[in-house]
């Protein structure tokens, strides 16, 4: 049969999609009817308890009398309140990423020898293999950055001598040679896809003696400047989303995907593939554009009534991308505060200040206090509502001039450190392959012959 008689006689892809639909609907019913908790959370928003783990805590209620009451978000890596941690590499002076990352992976505060060689370590191995950028990253540039990021995560298993060991030592090393070239794979593969959109392409090689921060802003700008508040701003923003507990959609997969004993680069490019979806990772991009909208349609900015209309609209589903939702609002798990946010705001208004954007930043303060209440009148809620750490990492972003397209990649850049931790927990505690169960509710059928369908 010619590929021509092929095309002609197969049903339609919008046939076929409309068949798989038809068949493929569950009863919403059977849900209550046999328990199941979908997306792993019980009838209050719980997760369900699918495992232990000492690297890190959420906690956003306390128990009073036996009743619980929501608090202001706490974060805790390995046991360390987010809090102290990060007032204890700015009251030093120091950038926080690389101390966050060995705490996160080795469950200790390194000492200054540790610190020292655990730097050294990231130095060295901050570099690709040669010809890669040419031969991998320029050759097919993609305009998705997470993609071009999982591709070449997968690609460097080639240049691996042992890539499929999952002895602790070797998955140790290949962590940190994740944590160390990740920032490279993003910007590299952004600088390939505007080369591609004709514009000029400027390499430059990382530096052994700048942090993991300072490397970003050095490889991702043409003349490598950058002052020192937007890198101890970038650095904290990689502190704060280095991880986030155990049951996130990413870093469970880093669990599923290791309990099967597969190797650290497809765990990797797993937990991408997690982390790409914008019900995950691509929040602070729609936050930005929201923004965008926002400041083109109000006349002044400081008229709240004007704001409150705004978010109105929102709501309602008729501006800006009619999604309903207020980005940046609104956590699974935090009601009162997320801690992040309340971190990352402090610095927020420094950097407006260095680039002269205090009236922007006058206008995401004010929807931060506006839109909860917006909220709770139009929707009738009674879980609180606050910021979460996109409503302002991506404004971060912009002003620093990261081009939207490595918002989530750096949402990467920085988590590859927890997933790091959580496989080398899901090793050391190595036990049954996870493995969920799922209720079938197909009925069993009689087998028809085909000439009889």
């Amino acid at each position: 049969m010619s590929i021509s008689d092929y095309s002609r006689i197969t049903p339609s892809i919008e046939n076929l999609a409309s068949i798989c639909r038809e068949n493929n609907r569950i009863n919403p019913e059977d849900y209550t009817r046999f328990e199941v908790k979908r997306g792993l959370r019980d009838v209050n928003g719980e997760g369900v308890r699918a495992g232990l783990t000492e690297i890190s805590e959420i906690r956003s209620f306390q128990t009073v009398d036996g009743k619980k009451e929501p608090i202001d978000g706490e974060l805790y890596y390995r046991g360390y309140s987010i809090d102290d941690l990060v007032h204890g590499f700015l009251d030093r002076g120091d950038f926080g990423f690389e101390e966050t990352a060995f705490l996160l992976m080795f469950g200790k505060l390194p000492t200054e020898a540790e610190l020292d060689d655990f730097n050294n370590q990231l130095a060295f191995r901050r570099s690709l293999p040669s010809n890669f950028v040419r031969d991998v990253i320029l050759k097919a540039p993609s305009s998705d950055m997470m993609n071009t990021l999982s591709r070449s995560v997968l690609t460097m298993a080639s240049y691996d001598e042992k890539p499929d060991d999952i002895s602790l030592p070797n998955v140790v090393r290949q962590c940190i040679n994740m944590i160390a070239i990740f920032p490279l794979l993003a910007v590299y593969g952004y600088q390939g896809y505007t080369y591609k959109s004709g514009k000029s392409l400027f390499i430059h090689a990382p530096r052994q003696d700048l942090s993991t921060a300072e490397n970003i802003l050095h490889l991702l700008r043409s003349d490598s400047q950058y002052t020192p508040l937007e890198a101890r701003i970038l650095d904290l923003c990689l502190v704060l989303h280095a991880e986030h507990g155990g049951g996130n959609n990413s870093t469970f997969t880093t669990h599923v995907v290791t309990s099967s004993g597969t190797d650290t680069y497809s765990c990797m490019a797993a937990a991408l593939a997690s982390l790409k979806g914008p019900r995950h990772g691509g929040a602070n991009n729609k936050v930005v554009q929201m923004f965008d909208d926002m400041e083109k349609n109000l006349s002044d900015w400081s008229d709240e009534d004007a704001i409150k209309n705004y978010l109105k609209c929102l709501l309602h589903k008729q501006c800006f991308d009619k999604s309903g939702l207020i980005y940046g609002m609104g956590h699974a798990v935090y009601s009162i505060s997320d801690p992040r946010a309340r971190i990352l705001k402090q610095f927020v208004e420094l950097l407006c200040e260095e680039k002269g954007l205090e009236k922007e930043y006058e206008l995401y303060t004010a929807v931060e206090r506006l839109a909860p209440q917006v909220i709770a009148e139009e929707r009738k809620i009674y879980k609180g509502v606050s910021a979460n750490v996109d409503f302002y990492s991506g404004f971060v972003y912009r002003m620093l001039d990261l081009p939207m397209e490595l918002y989530t990649p750096m949402f990467a850049v920085a988590r590859v450190a927890g997933w790091s931790a959580h496989r080398m927990e899901e090793i050391v505690n190595m036990g049954k392959i996870i493995r969920p169960a799922y209720v079938s509710v197909q009925p069993h059928r009689e087998y028809v012959p085909r000439d009889k369908r």
